[in-house]
């Protein structure tokens, strides 16, 4: 008698940000990350521009060399920009993109839970969570009543998942400060 398989699936991590500048913030929930869901490859994706942030503070390039440098001992993290590639710096085209050219793979997307009170602004919002399982790490200042902001947005909960891991108390925007 035959049995059924389940289809064998690589999992890939995705973390989009300006990684302006990338700190070890990133690394920890990339870590996490990397366990929690057994990934074979975390990928940093670095954008240009964030389109609801100001100018960057760093250049692509500088952000590109210090994420490189940041995560040069951590062999699963791979640092990359693919924006000139899709020629769009819209997450729906990035994960698009990524699962045509990778159909056996299954995409999680990581992002910090400052990032959810927007959500609803990105383009395509409602269609991103059917392309990457959302990964919401908590983050401090930015607590929320998780399972009421997906009831209320008439998201599908399976394609959610939140993270309350232990908090590094660090941005990008307070590293800025002191530079």
């Amino acid at each position: 008698m035959k049995t059924l398989s389940k289809k064998k699936y690589i999992k890939i991590g995705l973390l989009g940000g300006t990684f302006d500048p990338p700190h070890i913030g990133h690394i920890q929930i990339s870590k996490i990350g990397i366990k929690r869901f057994k990934l074979k490859k975390l990928l940093w994706l670095i954008t240009k521009k964030n389109p609801f942030k100001n100018k960057a503070y760093f250049s692509l390039n500088n952000r590109l060399k210090l994420s490189k440098l940041l995560t040069k001992n951590e062999y699963k993290i791979t640092v990359g920009h693919l924006e000139k590639k899709i020629k769009s710096n819209k997450v729906f085209y990035l994960l698009r993109y990524l699962k045509k050219k990778n159909p056996n793979t299954k995409f999680y997307f990581f992002m910090g839970s400052d990032n959810l009170i927007k959500f609803h602004k990105w383009y395509k919002w409602r269609k991103i969570p059917l392309l990457a399982k959302m990964v919401i790490f908590a983050r401090p200042g930015y607590e929320l009543n998780f399972n009421k902001y997906i009831k209320k947005k008439k998201l599908d909960k399976n394609n959610w998942i939140y993270i309350n891991a232990k908090k590094v108390n660090i941005s990008s925007s307070l590293i800025k400060k002191f530079w």
